[in-house]
């Protein structure tokens, strides 16, 4: 039976629900969470801070905290670019995107170790992941390296940054490290898979290197859940070498290149209303496009599929249209018309999470004709009892979310 660990991914020091939540997951004897460096520029590692803030000082030793390294974004990225001392002592550099760039290199490592330490309030970390260090894989696919060239650099990055853990571990900063990887879960055919049998030898010539008397590579992390079951392969050589195994994204799931929330969501009671009361305030010519868009977003909020699409539509494409509608009108009537579409808004992201949670019961029902709970339910109780994974990353960004969740694992 697998134990749960509370993810942090979008988890922020900045929303007071998040860290309740947390303080409730470590009320109700949560025994792991998983963070990042990247998490909200640093805001996850800070809400976990407040949260052990609560309690007494011996519950830091009671919980492990994972955390991670490798993106370069936010913060971290403006001091790359602003900061030639600090862009020189950063080596192997993964250029992405203008706003992602990535590294494994042992002089990142040894810097964003320093700061997860200090916005955890910690001494030392419990296990310290590499994240996703097939970013150097994708770029040379794209720059077109022969496929042995690229897997041979791979490892040769691999086993570098290995080296710097194994330093960590020396110096007490961290007690053990693994990788967090999305590719350990694709097949061994595809260009993107990250070979994993050769983990083990390279991490004890990191141990050998630094002196340590045998490595410290405990864990991997990625993703398994009831859709993407190929990491179950990756999920058993690691349990044969003596690795655990953090299952994460066990409710968003990929299948047949479209992504799932594998979860059922209630229809909003107070959507028409909301929508109804917005149309009347801007049925007016001044406002006639914000109408046009109401109108828009009702007629296709069954269309987004995965409520990740509605997220990036509504930061790229919908707040920047009523921002510039908006920007046109008096003070007065923009402070009146925000809280209205804050409502509408509110309730428009319920509906399409339910018109998401439809189509994804009608189009997932193979995977699903056994379950006579919620999606949700049945989907977790899948990797619960799957023998080789050890801990199922979960995202509980609200005490009610806690609430529902942990008490499956006493069941």
């Amino acid at each position: 039976m697998s134990n749960f660990a509370f993810g942090t991914y979008r988890i922020s020091d900045l929303n007071l629900q998040h860290v309740e939540a947390l303080k409730e997951a470590l009320r109700s004897g949560i025994t792991m969470i998983d963070t990042s460096s990247n998490y909200m520029d640093g805001g996850a590692e800070r809400a976990i801070a407040l949260a052990f803030s609560e309690f007494d000082e011996s519950i830091k030793d009671e919980v492990e905290v994972l955390s991670k390294f490798g993106y370069i974004q936010g913060s971290s990225l403006e001091s790359y670019k602003e900061d030639v001392a600090f862009r020189g002592s950063v080596q192997d550099v993964v250029k992405y995107s203008t706003d992602c760039y990535h590294s494994i290199s042992k002089s990142f490592l040894h810097n964003q170790l320093t700061l997860s330490l200090e916005r955890l309030e910690l001494d030392r970390i419990g296990c310290y992941l590499i994240h996703n260090p097939e970013y150097y894989l994708l770029d040379a696919i794209n720059s077109g390296t022969p496929k042995d060239e690229r897997l041979d650099e791979m490892c040769r990055r691999i086993e570098d940054a290995f080296v710097g853990l194994e330093e960590e571990v020396r110096d007490g900063r961290i007690l053990s490290y693994g990788i967090s990887s999305n590719s350990f879960s694709l097949s061994e055919s595809d260009d993107e898979f990250l070979p994993y049998e050769d983990l083990i030898t390279l991490a004890q010539n990191a141990a050998n290197i630094v002196g340590n008397p045998r490595h410290s590579f405990t864990t991997i992390e990625f993703p398994i859940n009831i859709l993407e079951r190929e990491g179950l392969k990756c999920a058993s050589w690691a349990k044969a070498n003596g690795l655990r195994v953090l299952a994460n994204r066990p409710l968003n799931a990929k299948y047949k290149n479209k992504m799932y929330r594998l979860a059922e969501y209630e229809e909003s009671r107070d959507y028409y209303h909301h929508l109804n009361e917005l149309l009347d305030i801007c049925d007016t010519p001044e406002l006639k496009a914000l109408y046009n868009l109401i109108e828009q977003l009702d007629d296709n909020k069954h269309k987004f599929g995965w409520i990740g699409n509605y997220d990036i539509f509504l930061f790229t494409q919908i707040i920047p249209h009523i921002k510039k509608t908006l920007e046109a009108l008096d003070e007065n009537i923009r402070n009146a018309m925000l809280n209205s579409i804050d409502l509408f808004l509110a309730e428009y992201k319920k509906m399409v999470a339910y018109e998401c949670s439809i189509t994804a019961k009608r189009e997932l029902g193979d995977f699903f004709k056994e379950c006579h709970t919620s999606m949700q339910e049945c989907a977790i109780k899948f990797l619960m009892n799957c023998q080789d994974v050890d801990y199922i990353l979960v995202g509980m960004r609200k005490p009610l979310y806690v609430n529902q969740i942990l008490p499956l694992e006493r069941r």
